[in-house]
């Protein structure tokens, strides 16, 4: 497949023998499903050119036919113009939006809570300011097994969200400041019916400064406890159980409500990425993604790593150019950042990725960033802070999955699409998390795991705006309480990771 006129590359959609001939060109080498080659000779320090984009420069000289990898293109920094778009990424996105819902407001049945935001599941939190009182917070969960919880039917879980900081730190500084930001989040989050705080006592993160950054109207359904003022860890524990119980008998009454798709908010994610993605899942994605716009509601697109060298596809579309600054002041800060740390953005693609057929960061940014979908990019946030905007936002994060969703979730998304073209496994509690595959052979090998499979495209038995439509309308599906895979397995319980910087004293 030729993605795009100008491409001086292809993709191999099956595994391509030595000498195999097809438009001119005759393969050199064997060449495996969903990596490239060579359509022309490309002469030595050449650009390597897919969706009409740059992905990298030849290392060496490459024959027409050759497989075209790691082993001959590298990375090198240039200038990005913005007026180029993804081939995959254009207005037949909103024709076909339009057209489906002909001007309906699409709805699920969703938790509408006081303060007038919507969950699309019913959780009880229990949430460590430190890792010092992670044990407890356990111990307190592990009393709600699902036992227990079948007299409680509105109810979908008690979860524990630990982690490994909340002291060792400065109490001045970015590093308290984001993990403040993710526990308030979920704290305030609409997936959540109830909150438990549990703190040690002595940590930097105290319980009592992270509950006066909380919003008022949002306290109702927030209790502490402090280890060192309960009489320890017994106690401690005895206590959380009668709070949790109390939360869970005041769900009895709580129902689904029919509301409107404005309330969805779609964390955009992709991990385990091969070369696939960028024509299949991810763009599907995208198309959903507007369909979730024009709905009215909001879509979150993080992991700044993972759209350099395509950032400015997203600069261009955005609302104001102080909006499309704070886009390149991110990218300045990340280049800046792994330099201190002798380290290079082109070293993100994974080993998987790469078996994939991806290349360079290039290469699989320019996948990446067409989750997006083709709307105006409204707002560039921090991490884990609240998305305020309606429509595209996007959200600063690492490219490392757990992160950027917990991340995604701290900043409201209700929902999260993942899509994945070698296989991850991923749930994130208190959201529900739909996988997307984007190969038929990944899918039909781990079917269950996948919820969607996006091979479809590359089959050719259904196009990127078609399976953009199926996409959101499984978003409503699971809002209004399917279970997508992950959740069927239970995974969540331990994929809480906020994103931790600064120096751990």
């Amino acid at each position: 497949m030729r993605l795009h006129p100008k491409d001086n590359v292809g993709l191999a959609l099956t595994k391509l023998k030595e000498n195999c001939s097809f438009e001119n060109v005759i393969t050199q080498n064997n060449i495996p499903a969903g990596h490239k080659i060579a359509l022309v000779d490309i002469q030595k320090g050449d650009t390597v050119k897919k969706y009409n984009q740059i992905i990298g420069f030849a290392s060496q000289a490459i024959l027409a036919g050759e497989h075209v990898h790691t082993h001959n293109i590298e990375f090198r920094t240039f200038e990005r113009l913005p007026e180029s778009n993804l081939t995959n990424n254009n207005s037949a996105n909103n024709t076909v939006s339009k057209s489906f819902y002909s001007g309906e407001t699409a709805s699920f049945k969703g938790y509408l809570r006081p303060n007038g935001k919507v969950g699309t599941r019913n959780y009880i939190g229990i949430i460590s300011t430190v890792n010092c009182s992670a044990t407890v917070c356990k111990r307190i969960a592990d009393n709600f097994k699902e036992d227990v919880l079948a007299s409680y039917p509105n109810a979908d879980g008690v979860i524990a969200l630990t982690h490994d900081s909340g002291c060792g730190m400065s109490i001045e500084g970015e590093g308290l400041a984001l993990l403040q930001r993710v526990l308030i989040g979920y704290a305030e989050h609409p997936n959540f019916a109830g909150i438990l705080i549990v703190g040690l006592g002595c940590e930097v993160n105290q319980v009592s400064a992270l509950i006066k950054k909380i919003e008022t109207n949002e306290e109702q359904q927030i209790r502490t406890l402090v280890i060192q003022e309960n009489e320890g860890t017994r106690k401690t524990i005895e206590n959380g159980v009668k709070i949790v119980e109390e939360f869970l008998e005041g769900l009895t009454d709580l129902q689904r409500e029919n509301v409107s798709a404005k309330h969805l908010c779609i964390g955009l994610e992709c991990g385990g990425s091969d070369a696939y993605s960028g024509i299949s899942a991810n763009p599907a994605l995208g198309a959903a993604a507007d369909l979730v716009v024009e709905q009215g509601g909001t879509v979150i697109l993080s992991e700044t790593p993972e759209i350099y060298g395509a950032e400015h596809l997203l600069i261009q579309r955005a609302v104001t150019p102080e909006v499309g600054k704070k886009l390149m002041d991110l990218i300045l800060w990340w280049e800046n950042y792994v330099e201190i740390h002798q380290g290079s953005l082109n070293n993100n693609p994974s080993p998987g990725n790469k078996a994939g057929g991806i290349s360079t960061i290039l290469e699989k940014s320019l996948g990446a960033v067409s989750k997006g979908g083709t709307s105006k990019l409204m707002d560039v946030i921090n991490y884990a802070e609240p998305a305020k905007s309606k429509g595209l936002v996007f959200m600063d994060s690492p490219g490392y999955d757990p992160v950027s969703v917990t991340g995604q979730v701290a900043s409201g998304a209700n929902v999260v699409c993942f899509t994945t073209g070698r296989g991850s496994v991923f749930g994130c509690k208190p959201v529900p998390s739909l996988k997307l595959a984007t190969n038929s052979p990944m899918f039909n090998r781990m079917d269950e795991d996948m919820d969607i499979n996006c091979g479809e495209i590359i089959d050719g038995t259904i196009n990127v705006q078609e399976l953009g439509l199926i996409i959101f309308k499984q978003i409503l599906a699971t809002a209004s309480g399917e279970l997508t895979k992950s959740e069927e397995f239970g995974f969540g319980d331990f994929e809480f990771a906020p994103w931790i910087i600064g120096a751990v004293m």
